[in-house]
């Protein structure tokens, strides 16, 4: 078995209240978060103490995107809509209201962004024209995580009805729906190579779905103690990392699904209360986590 070695670069404080999401930016040195005071910052793992306030909105804010071919960050606020800022300017250029439920994730494809909310609605925007294209209503429950599958033009989104649903992307036609867990489905990802989509669940089991076998499952992983709250690939694939409300990280085989580390408290000093969201910098084996105790972790895992 490999051997990880886990070292702590820094701890981000600024925060008022629970960090809910952390987000990439253009540079792979650059990063976004937010929380539920609202505050939306950027951060760069060089110079960790100068963390900068980017925008503040009313509302929490569970949800931010960046849009690499605009340099724009897409932020989902609570009850309200998307607010669009131009990087480049630091500027508030265009929002839209939605939704009056909560936004739990945004994901783009092509000119499509796809908003998921707490009533079960995935609302497609056209981005060039900023106007909603599509409603997607397939529950009445929470759709907490949506992923792309490039290769095979799918959507995967997770909800809190216990199931997947897996969407045609030409044509937002329901093609799958996935049962298995037995709580909220909080966390999804596609492997960065398409064959397999993960899934994480309030019910702390991973499980692994085949996509070219009409999405059967493969294996089922009682991963966590608590709820699994996200999920994340390294970008050569060989790797991915799981986070939990039991306040641990756990780094994971992507080959054999073996766990190689647990990241917590105890042993490298870890967060001390859930850990919500996991960002793995761009082309790198550095690892940034947000938690409900109002900080960001940087760590940095060294692969023998």
């Amino acid at each position: 078995m490999k051997k990880v070695n886990v070292e702590k670069i820094s701890t981000l404080t600024g925060h008022a209240d629970c960090v809910y999401t952390v987000e990439r930016a253009s540079e792979p040195h650059l990063f976004f978060s937010a929380s539920g005071d609202g505050a939306v910052a950027r951060w760069d793992v060089r110079r960790p103490d100068l963390g900068e306030l980017l925008v503040k909105v009313p509302a929490s804010v569970y949800a931010i995107r960046y849009l690499p071919s605009e340099n724009q960050l897409w932020i989902g606020q609570n009850f309200e809509g998307i607010h669009v800022i131009d990087l480049s300017t630091q500027k508030e250029i265009k929002s839209i209201k939605l939704t009056s439920a909560a936004i739990f994730d945004i994901q783009f494809w092509r000119e499509f962004a796809f908003i998921g909310t707490a009533d079960g609605t995935i609302i497609v925007v056209d981005i060039p024209n900023f106007a909603v294209k599509k409603h997607i209503k397939a529950s009445d429950k929470s759709v907490r995580s949506l992923g792309i599958n490039v290769l095979t033009l799918e959507m995967a989104a997770a909800y809190s009805d216990h199931q997947i649903r897996i969407f045609n992307l030409e044509d937002f036609q329901l093609k799958h729906v996935l049962t298995g867990h037995t709580n909220s489905v909080f966390a999804l990802a596609y492997s960065p190579d398409g064959q397999h989509l993960l899934s994480g669940s309030r019910d702390a089991h991973l499980k692994i779905w085949e996509v070219a076998n009409q999405y059967g499952m493969a294996q089922s992983i009682v991963a966590h103690m608590y709820a699994i709250n996200h999920l994340a690939f390294t970008s050569d694939g060989l790797y991915f990392a799981t986070c939990s409300m039991d306040k641990s990280i756990k780094i994971w085989d992507a080959g054999t699904y073996r766990l190689l580390k647990v990241i917590d408290r105890a042993r490298h000093a870890g967060h001390g209360t859930s850990v919500n969201k996991l960002l793995w910098l761009a082309n790198t084996y550095q690892l940034v986590s947000c938690s409900d105790d109002r900080s960001l972790s940087v760590w940095n895992l060294h692969f023998e």
